[in-house]
């Protein structure tokens, strides 16, 4: 099959299959971060640290990639997330790669954090043997055979296939520019240890506050996007002439999308044990989210309340996020379209968790078939233009609450 068919076949299968499936955690997560904070540069420069050695030394220990090894990221993604499969074939031929690449690798942290079957120390084990494999090429072979034969049997099959043939996708890695590559490893080591530190302090609690929830948001979701930035920087001195613009609202859309994808899986976690809601907001309206349930015990004003708030937050956010995809140059449309698709997604579902307080499931807050069909058609007519985008935007989120603009989020190293 061409490449124009799979492509042809991925745009007919999401547009006209279920939504839900494509509003996957780690696929509402790709967006962008700017450097925030003295901590934060501190973790990057360790960081940069650890990545910068000799790279000679690393390409003799990781085998070059071929032709099957490319072909078997193209399938697999299909797989891990149908959202990427239609939105990373729009992307320029030199981003495809990593790009792909780079969210393969983010896919194997979140399905280590995801298991079920693994405990918090077993998950932070693993998280530092994938981490030790990426960066130094050591051990890569029984780390892949180990976590596979360690995964829940509810883990998708997919993800499992992922796993075991992680090699494959480390000499990928290794195939790509250095400064790709660099972009590459800091996304995910940076990520790795930062979900480490909340899968070992997760509770069915909650969150302290907000600054905790941007916080989390950050090491799942806004280092991501940094990567993104590099990637796009790279690729075009147009993008990179725009840099500083770019990294200064990076961050809102890394998180008004993660904080997005929280509010409508509140129940799926739940059910997990698991809580990334902030306690002292629901506190202040007086909600205990120690007992969150979907009936509310008579409580749903107060819940409400509290909701509405994050909403407004994450509203703040993707208004963040809109800005940074009016910096994108209006002729390279296949990165405007990557941005634009998940940014509107976004909005829309924040607006049926906004609509539908007493949801009890995310099935219950997906955007319908029709409306996101309309919705990337028309925005595919228009996205040279930054007035028809933002327009189309604000028709999206229009009557949804605005919250105050909230503290960068603060990244502690020790």
């Amino acid at each position: 099959m061409t490449h124009g068919a799979i492509v042809g076949r991925l745009r007919s299968s999401f547009l006209n299959g279920d939504p839900a499936e494509s509003c996957d955690r780690t696929a509402f997560c790709w967006s962008a971060h700017s450097k925030i904070e003295e901590g934060t540069e501190r973790a990057m420069e360790t960081n940069r640290q650890q990545i910068g050695r000799d790279e000679s030394e690393l390409s003799v220990r990781v085998a070059p990639a071929d032709g099957d090894d490319e072909r078997f990221q193209e399938e697999i993604l299909h797989g891990v997330s149908r959202t990427f499969a239609l939105t990373i074939p729009e992307l320029p031929d030199p981003l495809r790669r990593p790009v792909t690449t780079g969210y393969l690798l983010c896919r194997i942290a979140d399905t280590i954090e995801d298991d079920h079957d693994l405990d918090a120390d077993l998950k932070d084990q693993y998280l530092e043997a994938y981490l030790s494999a990426l960066e130094t090429g050591n051990g890569v072979e029984e780390f892949a055979r180990g976590l596979h034969l360690r995964l829940s049997p509810r883990t998708p099959t997919d993800e499992r296939v992922l796993v075991r043939e992680f090699p494959r996708v480390l000499r990928v890695t290794h195939s790509l520019p250095p400064a790709d590559r660099g972009a590459l490893l800091e996304c995910v080591s940076t990520m790795g240890r930062g979900m480490g530190e909340y899968e070992r302090n997760r509770s069915r609690s909650g969150l302290a506050d907000i600054r905790d929830l941007e916080r989390y948001c950050y090491y799942v979701a806004g280092v991501v996007g940094e990567m993104l930035t590099e990637l796009f920087c790279n690729y075009s001195p147009d993008i990179n002439a725009r840099r500083p613009l770019l990294e200064a609202h990076a961050v809102d859309f890394g998180l008004g999308l993660q904080m997005t994808n929280i509010l409508m899986d509140i129940w799926d976690d739940i059910d997990r044990g698991t809580c990334w809601l902030p306690r002292e907001v629901f506190q202040r309206h007086g909600y205990d989210l120690d007992s969150l349930t979907p009936g509310h015990n008579g409580q749903l004003d107060a819940f409400r309340a509290g909701l509405n708030e994050l909403i407004g937050v994450a509203h703040q956010k993707l208004r963040g996020a809109l800005a940074y995809t009016l910096l994108i140059p209006r002729h390279e449309t296949g990165i405007r379209r990557f941005l634009v698709w998940a940014l509107l997604l976004a909005v829309l579902s924040l607006r049926k968790v906004y609509e539908r307080p007493r949801f009890a499931a995310r099935s219950e807050v997906k955007v319908s078939r029709r409306s996101l069909r309309s919705t990337l058609m028309v925005s595919n007519a228009m996205i040279r233009s930054n007035t028809a985008i933002k327009a189309l935007f604000l028709r999206s989120a229009r009557g949804l609450p605005t919250g105050q603009k909230s503290h960068r989020p603060r990244v502690v190293t020790t």
